[in-house]
């Protein structure tokens, strides 16, 4: 299993480096795209990524900086179609989106294209709710609504917790407080993957080790500004806690064992 980082950065104006958050789990040759901040879809494909092998996108909340490129790794995946590169490996592309509005409104952006946005494969779209929301041979995704948007239902933001390959990996998406986790966090992971856009770097490692929750590693996939003023320093002040954790970065490709 890989994990690639097409984009790593928080919901900041445009910096050198880094896009806003994207990223995708490659597993046997098949990938699992979560969010899709800007130019994803192009930054992927530069990567080597085969966009007809993403079998299934998952979306935590609207905002723009996790759906800017959404639109656009569509088309993409559309326009290889297109020009006879085959069709999504799986013959159909599932989409599991948090808002209703949002995705209708994408749609209807999408059908002002060319050739009204006609597809020759079936793409199953999923509004998400709490519970297992997706789940083939190869990866399990769960969803937890969290308090990032509103303090009542619908919930239109979520967490992901992911088992693949005797893994557990809990992405949080924004969230309101780390405490939003905790029905995650309760069971533990091998790999938590959190935000710093609306928090310093510190706060979710104090959380993890003072209620003891089982958590081998933290990569930071939505650096805030915390991270971005100055990475080394945030690396320092993070290198006394009993914890591996990463800073990720655009482009990365890391191989999960």
């Amino acid at each position: 299993m890989k994990l690639y980082c097409f984009g790593t950065g928080a919901g900041t104006e445009p910096i050198k480096e880094r896009k806003h958050v994207s990223f995708a789990l490659e597993i046997n040759n098949q990938f699992y795209w979560f969010d899709a901040g800007e130019g994803c879809s192009y930054t992927a494909s530069m990567m080597g990524v085969d966009l007809l092998k993403v079998k299934a996108i998952f979306i935590s909340h609207s905002h723009m900086d996790h759906v800017g490129g959404l639109g656009n790794l569509l088309w993409n995946i559309r326009k290889n179609t297109l020009i006879g590169k085959g069709f999504p490996i799986a013959g159909q592309l599932d989409v599991y989106y948090p808002n209703q509005r949002s995705w209708d409104g994408l749609m209807m952006m999408l059908q002002e294209t060319e050739g009204g946005f006609k597809l020759g494969y079936k793409m199953n779209a999923s509004l998400i709710q709490d519970g297992i929301i997706y789940q083939d041979e190869n990866i399990k995704v769960e969803a937890n609504h969290n308090y990032h948007m509103q303090k009542e239902e619908p919930w239109t933001s979520y967490s992901f917790r992911i088992t693949a390959e005797n893994k557990v990996i809990i992405y949080s998406g924004d969230v309101d407080s780390y405490d939003d986790l905790i029905p995650f966090l309760r069971d533990g992971c091998d790999i938590l993957m959190c935000e710093t856009g609306h928090f310093n770097a510190n706060v979710i490692a104090d959380m993890v080790l003072a209620n003891k929750y089982k958590v081998d590693k933290m990569y930071y996939i939505h650096c805030g500004n915390d991270i971005l003023a100055d990475k080394q320093r945030v690396l320092s002040r993070l290198s006394s806690y009993n914890i591996a954790i990463k800073i990720t970065e655009d482009k990365e490709i890391i191989e999960i064992i």
